[in-house]
């Protein structure tokens, strides 16, 4: 029962990771309906943001987290006004080849600047954990829990309350009924990538934390997190939360028992494969709507 709630613990941490990539895509493709490959990239560069904030200008480790949020915003804001708008009308394949191509300049961009070796981020955290139910639990996953729920919780209240947020709802239900109503679909699309940014931010920093440093693979958890919107459903929210939490858990009790009874390499694969056996029973997802078209 203790390895059980061990391993339960590191998936729903593992899982609020995989959230927080998975709710960039979400946004972006409520908004716009692409599905933004590049968020991969994004997380790395918030990652790096943060590693140089807190060694070289030593900032704070809060005030180095905000500061990376705040950068990755604006780099997703200033992709989509001087790049992915001109392309709007385009068939939504090019803006996916277009997001791929950013995905590898900021790759190399990366590179160019802090290289393929792994840096240490200098989070307070390192390797203390507490004990929670019995059972010890890092205390970096416990803070990318309670930061996980507060940003799902934030983005929620965003969407609900605000006058953007209301209209980042219409403009995804129907873009020409919003344009009518006078809603600026344009300032929509660059609200959708900025919050983007922010949430790769986040990740990257607390992916960072989990890895016990910064390097160019952290970029490939977007792959890991692919499964959760497509689990959760391409244009929700709520599902990607869902979806991330149930891969995470899926990967790390697949992981904790595989030395047991199970295939080895079996844990690599399990997000798709939980994907797969999902999507056979409900091809849009657990919490993805049908599509209803008229003829």
């Amino acid at each position: 029962m203790e390895k059980f709630l061990e391993l339960l613990f590191a998936g729903l941490a593992l899982g609020a990771r995989y959230s927080l990539v998975a709710l960039g895509f979400v946004v972006i493709f409520r908004a716009t309906g692409v599905i933004n490959f590049a968020q991969g990239g994004f997380v790395a560069l918030g990652a790096y943001v943060a590693y140089t904030a807190i060694n070289t200008w030593d900032w704070p480790f809060p005030l180095a987290v905000l500061v990376a949020m705040l950068l990755l915003a604006l780099v997703g804001a200033l992709i989509e006004a001087s790049i992915l708008r001109w392309l709007i009308g385009r068939p939504v394949l090019t803006l996916i080849m277009v997001t791929i191509g950013i995905l590898i300049m900021i790759q190399q961009i990366n590179l160019q600047i802090w290289g393929p070796q792994l840096l240490p981020l200098g989070d307070p955290w390192q390797l203390s954990t507490v004990e929670i139910l019995g059972v010890p639990v890092r205390v970096t996953n416990v803070w990318a829990m309670g930061l996980t729920a507060i940003a799902v919780a934030v983005l929620f209240a965003y969407f609900r309350y605000t006058r953007m947020g209301v209209a980042m709802r219409a403009t995804a239900l129907d873009q020409e009924a919003a344009l009518a109503q006078g809603i600026s679909v344009r300032r929509v699309f660059a609200a959708s990538w900025a919050i983007a940014g922010a949430l790769a931010g986040l990740a990257g920093v607390m992916i960072a934390a989990d890895a016990n440093g910064v390097s160019p693979t952290i970029e490939l958890v977007a792959l890991a997190a692919f499964p959760a919107i497509i689990l959760g459903g391409l244009e929700s929210p709520g599902g990607a939360v869902i979806g991330g939490l149930v891969i995470g858990v899926a990967q790390q009790l697949t992981a904790g028992y595989q030395p047991d009874f199970l295939p080895v390499g079996l844990s690599s694969v399990v997000p798709y494969l939980v994907m797969v056996v999902v999507l056979l029973v409900r091809p849009y997802g657990l919490f993805g709507e049908p599509e209803v078209e008229r003829v």
